[in-house]
């Protein structure tokens, strides 16, 4: 049996976060350094003290992530490079969306300052393009709600599914008009609940195609290197190692859906049954949860908890 490290994605953003590991930590402190500098915005303060718009931002949010996810990591090690923690101590990493790019610097494959760069990019391709929304669905099954998608797609108005998170829990993205009427369908056929998400654009969807081109170059001139760590992707849900595949990955993966379930499913075959989440908040513990509940879950969000992991 073995482990997995998790790392969430946009939406786990809450200011107050990193901050205690900053004051605990020179290493850290020297990362978050590191990002305001390279990134000529205070991201630290962002993540300390808000305000809360705009550490919510797209722009924002992914970058404040990746650095407090590989601050986490940080604490983890001790203060020293977290990869051969890492690879001493999990059998995959995955990421939810964003969260890719947390597992890839865990894995090896991006160095922090590639990472930071790429989302920094990545952040505000898709916070610029404005197009589409997106919405949550609970209480429904993926295949009615697929065909709803489907038949919602007509005269250039389209809408898929860009999140299969858990059981009962999917998140459609697409044209605004899609959407909506997807949402009314969902709840005539018995969905428990509907809830449109507060994001910049439909994100996970062919509506990100521009932001996808954008953001290609980047990824091809970017030092990707082999992972360490197999990362399971968010587009196919197979383990990666090599960079050409990880490179490919992180193009595809601005359109294409988040197969987080399947993800989880491919890690408990392969032996996982203790899944830990690295980043703020419980997100993807609370998805997990759903899909693999006899699997142990452990969440690194804080100071504290980092403490009590190497405690354990």
């Amino acid at each position: 049996m073995s482990t997995a490290f998790v790392f969430p994605g946009q939406g786990s953003q809450a200011v107050g976060m990193g901050r205690d590991l900053y004051e605990q930590e020179p290493a850290v402190r020297a990362l978050f350094d590191e990002a305001d500098a390279a990134l000529g915005i205070p991201l630290a303060q962002m993540c300390f003290e808000g305000p809360r718009e705009e550490l919510t931002a797209t722009e924002h949010a992914q970058p404040t992530l990746l650095t407090t996810s590989v601050a986490l990591l940080i604490g983890l090690a001790g203060g020293a490079d977290p990869v051969p923690f890492v690879t001493r101590h999990a059998s995959f990493v995955a990421g939810h969306s964003l969260g890719e790019y947390s597992a890839l610097v865990a894995a090896g494959a991006l160095d922090f300052p590639t990472a930071l760069q790429l989302v920094r990019q990545r952040g505000e391709l898709m916070a610029n393009s404005h197009a589409g929304i997106m919405a949550a669905i609970m209480g429904m099954d993926e295949e009615p709600l697929e065909t709803i998608c489907r038949e919602v797609s007509v005269d250039g108005a389209r809408v898929v599914i860009a999140n299969y998170n858990s059981p009962g829990q999917l998140v459609i993205s697409g044209s605004q008009v899609a959407v909506d009427q997807a949402l009314v369908l969902a709840k005539e056929r018995g969905a428990k609940r509907v809830q449109l998400l507060k994001v910049s654009a439909a994100f996970h969807s062919p509506l990100m195609r521009e932001a996808a081109a954008g953001l290609a170059p980047a990824i091809g001139e970017a030092r990707i290197a082999d992972a360490r760590v197999p990362v399971v992707a968010n587009v196919t849900a197979e383990p990666l190692t090599s960079a050409e595949a990880i490179r490919r990955e992180l193009v595809v993966q601005v359109t294409a859906p988040v197969h987080w379930i399947t993800s989880v499913q491919r890690m408990v075959a392969q032996g996982v049954n203790t899944f830990v989440e690295i980043g703020p908040g419980s997100v993807l513990t609370r998805l997990i949860k759903r899909i693999a509940p006899e699997a142990q879950l452990i969440n690194v969000s804080d100071a504290a908890s980092v403490r009590a992991f190497l405690e354990r």
